[in-house]
């Protein structure tokens, strides 16, 4: 069999390699998308350093087994819309006849999503929420050519409540909701203004309140009203705003400065809090 490493934590052993492998990596993460022709039998296993949430986006195999370090097995179909959880840690052997498909897959670190510790590997699935997230992933990879970091955090956060949730040993307790005091709000949001042009984790972010991310994600909404995606991607498109009224750099420049992955990324989120394309924002002040 083919030995094939798709990250430095992710170890593959397949008879035979997929089509088209895209990889986007962040701090904590990671996602893959890949597809597969026709195939009349695919044989391997998978282990990752990683807990790993794959999702068949298009297509399936007629057959699908499978079987995992703790006893689990699987088998069965695998149909659009199946997700899978590994562990970290944890191997799974299996075997896939008359499989042709598109998946996508994300990894995360255990040290990041310590509550996924008390998920058991499950197969097979049909969830329309983690399929729907990665497919979404899945589309603005493949539009934007990458993947912005705090959004892949955002993701990975919700993935992480969900499946914890609806898949876990032990259910979360909710707890009640906090807020945060002036002053960490303003050590927050005082680190995002200067950080525009980079990479801002929500890891990160969740350090400088003194809280894990979790709790930082709920009580940031409570506090201001807005999730701190979008109060990131607001504050970028506010700077943007600034460079475009005064500023003749391209378009292009503008967007890589205020720290998005792509123009058509950028394009996108601006149109979605002005109304209106970058280009004609900046002709409204006699710089088109």
């Amino acid at each position: 069999m083919r030995r094939t490493v798709s990250d430095d934590s992710t170890i593959e052993r397949l008879s035979t390699r997929p089509d088209g492998w895209r990889r986007t990596a962040w701090t904590g993460g990671s996602f893959e998308t890949a597809q597969r022709p026709l195939t009349t039998l695919v044989e391997g296993c998978i282990r990752s350093d990683r807990h790993l949430i794959m999702v068949t986006l298009r297509g399936g195999a007629e057959r699908h087994e499978i079987w995992a370090d703790d006893g689990h097995r699987y088998d069965g179909p695998d149909r659009p819309g199946s997700v899978s959880f590994l562990p970290a840690g944890c191997e799974r052997r299996l075997r896939l006849r008359n499989v042709a498909w598109r998946w996508a897959a994300i990894g995360l670190q255990p040290c990041e999503t310590s509550v996924l510790g008390k998920v058991g590997p499950f197969s097979g699935a049909v969830d329309d929420v983690l399929s729907g997230l990665l497919a979404e992933l899945e589309r603005l990879d493949a539009i934007d050519g990458g993947l912005d970091a705090a959004y892949c955090e955002t993701m990975s956060l919700a993935m992480t409540q969900y499946i914890a949730q609806r898949y876990g040993r032990e259910g979360m307790q909710a707890g009640a909701p906090i807020t945060l005091p002036a002053w960490r709000l303003r050590r927050v949001t005082d680190y995002i203004d200067g950080a525009l042009g980079g990479e801002i984790r929500i890891a990160e972010l969740a350090g400088r309140a003194g809280l894990s991310e979790g709790h930082f994600h709920r009580a940031f909404r409570t506090t201001t009203g807005q999730t701190p995606l979008a109060y990131i991607q607001r504050r970028r498109v506010d700077a943007a705003m600034q460079m475009l009224a005064r500023e003749k750099a391209s378009i292009v420049d503008v967007a890589l400065r205020v720290g998005f992955v792509s123009p058509t990324h950028f394009a996108r989120v601006f149109r979605s809090v002005t109304g209106k394309n970058p280009s004609d924002y900046r002709r409204d002040f006699g710089l088109g």
